[in-house]
Order: C-alpha cells, then structure tokens, then sequence
C-alpha cells in the first residue's frame, strides 16, 4: 500500500508564506484565493500544504512538522542561499529564520526554519535508530553544550540557553577545553543575536575567532566554525 502524510499548516494570508518557499527553491503547484485560501508547494518529494486563517496569529504559533532526507547538509546549504538572495541576509531571528545545522543527542541531524506563518519546519536526517535524548554528560562544560543545545535548537528557547551558557562561562574554578570553549561562544553568539542582543553576540564571536585550534580541531568543529563565520567571526 502506497503511503503519503502531508502536513496543512496555518497561516494569516498566503502571499508572504508562498514567497518565502519560493527563496528556498519550491513550487507553489496549487494556489486558491477563495473561498478559503489554500496552497501546496513542492520541493522534490517534500510537499506542504497552507491554509489562510485571518484570525491566526504566526507569533503565537505551535505548528511544526518534521522532514526526514538523507540530503540535510544540501538542503541546509541550498535554503540559505535562497534566502540570502531573496531578504539580502540569512534571516537568524523573528520572521521567517533558519537556524543552524546540528547534531542533536537525540539522533539526529538536523536544522529548524520557521516561515512567515510562524511554522516551524524541522528538516533533519536520523544518525541513529535511538531517537531518545541521551543522558546529558557529566564533565561540566559537555554538559553545558548538551543542555544549551536543547534549548537552543530543539526548544527553541534562547533566552534558557543564554542563562545556561553565561553561567558555566563565568566560571573560574574550571576550564573548557579549546573545543569546548569554541562551541560554547559560537552558541552564545547565535542565542544573543535571536535574542537581539548585538553587544553580546560580537563579544562572543569575537572571542571565538581568537580561540587556538589545531587542525584535527577545526575538522572537529566544522559545523560550528561554518556559523561562526555566518555570524561574521
């Protein structure tokens, strides 16, 4: 039996949310204005469908739906372009964003986007069959990364993961690795700018750019050397 499941998701009007899937590369392959205002857009195998509702506010919005591909790194790459190009920068905060490319302790690969509806896309790709969340480590600073992570990039809930993270860098009594340390800024520095906070994303970034890698390090941390240099490190 030939199986499909495609999410409907709201949105306030159709135009913004169609333009924006238009920036990453879909298709809009249906559009009706009225009655009731409906749309699909296609991207490959990946079909989402929309329905306007004028009353629905995208600030408050709680829809998100999951896409599985084996393509994440490619999709990730390819929908930022089409941003970039569309808004004149990769949108990082409010509406529409994309977020970054991570891997979660979950199992997964994965970047979150939210559209101008206030959708919340998850595209990711499984790195294990366990999709349960690991146990958070012991050493301090994992830990920390674990934690702020989630928050950051599954909550999405920046403002949780700045407390986790301002804490354990202010601490003096133990130190990150060089690694470590890396993450740890790069991810204040992206949690800052979501949060609007300019001042505390350039210090992060700029003190992330002087930390001292090898280069069996920077191979390490590629993903978040990649945003590091998004946010302008």
């Amino acid at each position: 039996m030939a199986t499909r499941t495609i999410p409907i998701l709201p949105c306030r009007t159709l135009p913004p949310v169609l333009d924006f899937y238009e920036a990453l590369g879909f298709e809009v392959t249906f559009l009706q204005k009225s009655p009731n205002p409906y749309a699909v857009v296609a991207y490959g195998d990946i079909e989402l469908q929309f329905f306007g509702l004028k009353a629905y506010d995208p600030e408050q919005s709680i829809s998100t739906c999951y896409v599985l591909t084996d393509e994440v790194d490619a999709l990730h790459t390819a929908f930022r372009a089409g941003l970039k190009a569309a808004y004149g920068k990769i949108p990082t905060r409010g509406l529409p964003r994309i977020g970054p490319l991570k891997d979660m302790s979950y199992g997964v690969r994965q970047f979150l986007m939210t559209d101008p509806g206030g959708n919340c896309i998850r595209i990711g790709r499984k790195t294990s069959e366990d999709q349960h969340h690991r146990p958070a480590p012991e050493e301090t600073f994992a830990r920390a990364l674990h934690h702020a992570s989630l928050f950051a990039d599954s909550k999405e809930d920046p403002a949780g993961a700045a407390k986790i993270l301002d804490r354990v860098l202010s601490l003096t009594d133990e130190q990150p690795t060089a690694v470590q340390l890396l993450k740890l800024l790069v991810l204040r520095a992206d949690v800052a700018l979501r949060l609007g906070d300019e001042e505390t994303a350039a210090t992060a970034t700029q003190r992330a750019a002087a930390v001292q890698l090898s280069a069996e390090e920077r191979e390490s941390v590629r993903d978040a050397l990649e945003r590091l240099e998004e946010l302008g490190g």
